[in-house]
């Protein structure tokens, strides 16, 4: 490697040290705030301050257990200096070669907490999942997907709750828009906005013929009222009864509620709670969330490069994935991923594609860094 570019990786690694010092006091310092009694007397400071406190624990338990490593390689290279016993010195050897390989091993997960976090990663998200192309087989397969998300939720103890739902009649849903409140739901799901796939024989198809249909996915982080300011004389509401299935209230009183945000266009039906107040709420957390996810957008097609080196949380055209049922085969085109699991994944086991696209997005982000040299 030529002087300059050993030069270059001396200074960065001793540049992320310095942070990571300046962190583990900051740290100490947090701890000693919140044990102080009159802190707690004030509860947004204490919230705030558990929060940081909370995010940086990782990042600190991390640090110590390297500085730990890098104290028991210079213990054991001691030992191997002052030990004459054979076996004593395998022993330190096979010490010395576990904490190296553990420093190194930190090295990288300190790399990865240290890069910059999405902000959006804790809140809760919008799902919208909607038939594509393929008639009555794409909103059966919208449908199984919205319960594939639903499982997977659901294994994390995260609650979902319907704000829409529009059916074909025959079990399929045309398009289905949810609440998913849980914490880190954005920080999983985000990967998964895009067009999915489907290739199988239809119950409908006599001949056996494969047939490809698709649905959209688009996720949204949950925007709170300080996010977004929205202008009452912006919003057009109107109440009328409840169409669908539902029960005896829902479908006979006026508490289904359409809003219309007039500078965007944005039409929201909530129509799912018996109260028109509760349909009202939900139509004005959409449309934050709708509005905010706007503002994303447009801020992250003005950083083209950032864009291109993130794993799908960009263009909802683009196809990231397809669910072969011959061949019960998954595969995850933006990482090149296959599975041949569809049953589990159909049920909700997506676990190991998203931590998959988690490391290829931090890794991508990690290369970025090298490259700004």
């Amino acid at each position: 490697m030529p002087p300059v570019w050993i030069g270059w990786f001396a200074e960065k690694e001793a540049a992320m040290f310095d942070r990571l010092d300046d962190i583990l006091i900051h740290y100490e310092e947090l701890m000693l705030e919140l044990n102080n009694p009159s802190v707690a007397e004030d509860q947004n400071r204490f919230r705030r301050l558990m929060k940081e406190q909370a995010d940086l624990a990782p990042v600190v338990e991390a640090y110590k257990q390297y500085k730990q490593s890098k104290q028991d390689i210079e213990d054991s290279l001691a030992l191997l200096e002052e030990e004459n016993d054979e076996e004593m010195r395998e022993l330190a050897k096979e010490e010395l070669s576990d904490a190296r390989k553990r420093v190194e091993e930190l090295e990288q997960e300190l790399k990865i907490l240290l890069l910059p976090k999405d902000p959006n990663d804790d809140k809760n998200i919008i799902l919208e999942i909607r038939a594509g192309a393929g008639g009555d087989e794409a909103a059966l397969f919208a449908a199984e997907l919205y319960r594939m998300y639903v499982n997977y939720a659901e294994s994390h103890r995260w609650k979902v709750e319907i704000i829409n739902v529009n059916e074909n009649g025959i079990g399929g849903f045309k398009e289905v828009i949810a609440m998913v409140t849980g914490k880190g739901a954005y920080s999983k799901l985000k990967y998964e906005s895009g067009v999915h796939r489907v290739q199988r024989v239809p119950e409908t198809e006599s001949g056996g013929r494969i047939h490809t249909s698709t649905a959209t996915v688009a996720v949204m982080p949950e925007a709170e009222e300080l996010d977004v300011q929205i202008d009452m004389k912006d919003c057009r509401i109107d109440v009328m009864r409840a169409s669908g299935n539902g029960g005896q209230c829902v479908n006979t009183t006026d508490s289904a509620v359409r809003l219309t945000h007039i500078p965007t266009g944005i039409v929201i039906y909530s129509q799912t709670e018996k109260s028109q107040l509760q349909n009202k709420e939900k139509a004005f957390r959409l449309l934050r969330s709708k509005l905010y996810d706007m503002e994303l957008e447009k801020r992250q097609s003005s950083e083209a490069e950032e864009r291109r080196s993130q794993i799908g949380t960009g263009d909802r055209s683009e196809k990231i994935r397809t669910y072969n049922f011959p061949q019960g085969r998954v595969t995850e085109h933006r990482i090149k991923l296959t599975l041949y699991k569809i049953d589990s994944v159909m049920n909700g086991d997506i676990q190991e594609i998203i931590d998959s696209l988690i490391a290829a997005d931090q890794a991508a982000k990690l290369a970025k860094m090298s490259d700004t040299v």
